[in-house]
């Protein structure tokens, strides 16, 4: 986390562009699991799955392997879904507009089947306006869909984790901190449902750090890959429902 870009990473390979507003579809809340449901078989073809974010979607200070995408179709192929490694475009420090001038930087090409999107805990952290943030995820939303081939229902959004319950906020106003992660996070299941994306919402478990030091990296900020694996474990049977619409 910080205020501006730090140590890149993009494994990308869609370009497009805007995309239609539909009616809300479903959201994850923070107390909820789905009940569990096979992945719809996709036939032969593999899937291709775009992942955009910041530091955590790329996973700072634990292994490729820990990064949640990657846990995320590790747990999809359980499922029986023939997908591709996950693509990814996000680096450590990324606010909105940083990502959106990566992804114009990476080039991605799609379509895709599958797009996340897990962005802002920097422009929080910096202190950016909140209608900095909705403005700009509101485009990174536009160009999420566009990925999916202009299809919402391929598209998710995941909730702000809470840094205020890490180590590295010791001594810091974490009340404060929490209070304005959920401001954010207000904003962008507001800005995801109004267009029909699926909002998984992470930020109670990121809140477990607080109990459980297990869940924090090496680096006392960033979620670890046990913490990783609970978020996914939350998203897996909603994001296979995605993968079952045309």
């Amino acid at each position: 986390m910080g205020c501006g870009a730090e140590t890149a990473v993009s494994t990308p390979t869609p370009s497009a562009t805007a995309a239609a507003t539909m009616e809300p579809t479903m959201t994850i809340p923070a107390t909820e699991t789905p009940t569990a449901t096979a992945c719809a078989s996709n036939g032969e073809r593999p899937l291709r799955y775009l992942a955009l974010g910041d530091s955590l979607t790329i996973g700072e200070s634990v292994a490729e392997a820990e990064r949640w995408p990657v846990q995320l179709v590790a747990a999809l192929r359980e499922q029986g879904v023939t997908i591709e490694d996950a693509e990814i475009v996000a680096r450590t420090g990324w606010t909105t507009a940083e990502l959106q001038d990566g992804i114009l930087l990476a080039d991605p090409q799609g379509p895709y089947d599958l797009v996340s999107l897990l962005i802002g805990v920097n422009n929080q952290y910096c202190g950016l306006s909140q209608a900095e943030y909705r403005d700009e995820l509101i485009g990174l939303l536009q160009t999420a869909v566009a990925f999916a081939d202009g299809k919402p229902e391929h598209v998710f959004v995941v909730s702000i984790p809470d840094w205020g319950a890490t180590p590295f906020a010791e001594g810091r106003d974490r009340a404060a901190v929490g209070a304005e992660i959920d401001t954010f996070n207000d904003i962008s299941r507001e800005e995801a449902e109004r267009r029909g994306l699926l909002y998984i919402d992470i930020t109670d478990i990121s809140r477990l750090a607080l109990e459980d030091e297990l869940l924090t990296a090496v680096d006392g900020l960033h979620p670890s890959g046990k913490m990783y694996a609970l978020w996914v474990a939350r998203m897996e049977t909603a994001v296979c429902g995605l993968l079952s619409q045309e």
